[in-house]
């Protein structure tokens, strides 16, 4: 998250062998150049380093203690100290004795941040610093508007000092819904054209939605307003080339905001023009922002490919002769959407579970016997009537094969699915998201694959289950007797356990199975949530500022 660029990347990597003048040198030129974006970008980058690897920061002071660069990045500094005592918990979880440091330590930097912003006439970067100083101590509302004025006065368009005012703004802050966006609005308005400060009216979104549900019609905000806004970004993102980092941090918000009004594929199409450039911010909101962020994308992702007709492909049958002769078979498919369907994951049910939160379907698990665990699509625990459009699931129903595809994405454990279309038997193999093999058990003998065929797609099963020869399964692939007794041995032959007995004879086979478990369909953000909350319960919930 907030990839440093190619500047800041060998300067880092100096500092932490001890060299301190490259960074000097750095934030000396964004002075010169005043290129206040990146001086803020930067100072931040360093603080966040300085905070656990002290030795070159502190050498850079002691040899030029009335540096401006080194009082900036000292400012910097602090604050992450305060944040790193109080933590990003929330406040419930965040002990008397921490706060009592924290807010010690941000009386403490008062002078630290005074010499900074003396240093730096005409840099608005210490006057961010010092909002998100007054934000922490509660400081009373001239003091915000005097730094904001400062901060305005040096640079009316900075990006970083703006966006630290509209969370100051909140009304989870010391503001309100109306007074945020009114001056994220304006600020955006008095932009020049193609600045970055356009998008600014997102993170007012950002800050919003974190109280009210979108387009739900019940927040004191129009939604008619909150769509304007969107729309203006996507026009905004739409004038900055793919992968340009002065868009990245309006795009992250975009992209949230996307996803909330039930718009993926637009929202997908602003993930790949963020390409790298993920931001901590807005997903820290939402719990660990690295994986709030991937796991946004990859829902978002196999969202749209849900979405995307025949995705994936399926299992040819055979040619058959009827009426109007013999069928095509470029174009004869199996169905497993219709067909009753059972899949074995490799893994605990508790990581089957977490995974299958994104599939947008209601599910049902049972723990299977060895520590794996089956998995089906259980329609019937749906409540009726219950509305299946785009804005309530991730995914919508489907067939188990292309679930299985989703919730296996990023996940090191193979799973198995079988599908049951009259008498005849699929066999597909899916990791990290992908069909590694397929098999058919024909009714009828005369469609046995070739020796050839049996052997690739049993060593390629073997493989995945860790068996050394492969010769048992393509036995069993082979085999042209009861297509049912055939699945039993090539289950045998992998070491997995056997499908329940009331699979192939009626719905669900897995309801009546011992300690089976249901995980209901969700909407995309719930699924989201659920599937972070495995983690410490660090998310900030829209209380902290970002410390950068």
């Amino acid at each position: 998250m907030d990839a440093p660029d190619a500047g800041l990347r060998g300067v880092l990597s100096a500092a932490r062998s001890g060299a301190w003048e490259p960074a000097a040198e750095l934030l000396a030129q964004t002075r010169v150049d005043r290129d206040w974006e990146r001086r803020g970008q930067y100072s931040a980058g360093l603080a966040e380093l300085a905070l656990h690897h002290t030795g070159w920061f502190d050498e850079w002071r002691r040899v030029r203690s009335d540096d401006p660069d080194v009082a900036l990045v000292a400012a910097e500094l602090e604050i992450d100290r305060a944040w790193e005592i109080r933590t990003a918990a929330r406040a419930r979880h965040v002990s008397q004795e921490q706060f009592q440091a924290f807010h010690t330590v941000l009386r403490d930097a008062i002078p630290v941040l005074r010499t900074a912003a003396d240093l730096n006439p005409g840099d608005p970067v210490p006057w961010r610093v010092l909002i998100a100083h007054a934000m922490g101590l509660g400081a009373p509302r001239d003091v915000y508007d005097e730094y904001l004025a400062r901060g305005r006065a040096a640079d009316p368009h900075h990006v970083g000092l703006h966006a630290r005012a509209v969370q100051y703004l909140a009304q989870k802050w010391y503001g309100s819904h109306a007074e945020m966006f009114a001056f994220a609005e304006s600020a955006a308005a008095a932009a020049p054209e193609g600045s970055p400060l356009r998008g600014l009216p997102l993170h007012a979104v950002t800050e919003y939605a974190l109280e009210h549900e979108a387009g739900i019609g019940k927040g004191p905000v129009a939604w008619s307003r909150i769509e304007g806004l969107v729309e203006a970004g996507l026009e905004l993102s739409a004038s900055f080339e793919p992968g340009d980092r002065r868009a990245a941090g309006f795009r992250n918000h975009l992209a949230l905001a996307l996803i909330r009004s039930g718009r993926e594929a637009e929202a997908l199409e602003v993930f790949r023009l963020i390409a790298t450039d993920a931001c901590t911010f807005p997903w820290a909101y939402m719990g660990d922002p690295r994986e709030t962020f991937l796991l946004m994308r990859q829902g978002v992702r196999a969202h749209v490919a849900r979405r995307t007709p025949y995705f994936g492909g399926s299992v040819p049958s055979p040619a058959t002769d009827g009426p109007a002769g013999p069928t095509d078979q470029s174009t004869a498919t199996t169905s497993p959407a219709a067909a009753p369907a059972v899949a074995h994951a490799s893994a605990p049910l508790r990581e089957v579970r977490e995974a299958v939160l994104i599939a947008g379907t209601t599910m049902r698990l049972a723990p299977a016997p060895g520590g794996g665990t089956f998995v089906e699509t259980a329609p019937s625990a749906d409540p009726p009537g219950r509305r299946k459009g785009m804005r309530t699931t991730l995914l919508g129903e489907g067939e188990l094969p292309r679930l299985a595809a989703t919730f296996s994405r990023g996940e090191k454990w193979p799973v198995l699915v079988v599908a049951k279309e009259g008498a005849d038997y699929t066999l597909q193999l899916y990791r990290d998201g992908r069909l590694v093999t397929a098999h058919v058990w024909w009714e009828d003998p005369a469609e046995m694959p070739t020796q050839q065929e049996a052997a690739e797609r049993a060593t390629a099963l073997s493989a995945a289950y860790r068996k050394t020869d492969h010769r048992p399964l393509a036995a069993a692939l082979r085999g042209t007797a009861d297509p049912r007794h055939h699945l039993d041995e090539a289950f045998a032959a992998l070491g997995l356990p056997l499908l329940p007995a009331a699979f192939g004879y009626r719905p669900e086979p897995l309801a009546e199975a011992r300690g089976a478990q249901l995980v209901e369909r969700r909407s995309f953000l719930r699924a989201i949530k659920e599937s972070l909350s495995s983690q410490s319960d660090v998310t900030s919930s829209g209380e902290l500022p970002p410390l950068s």
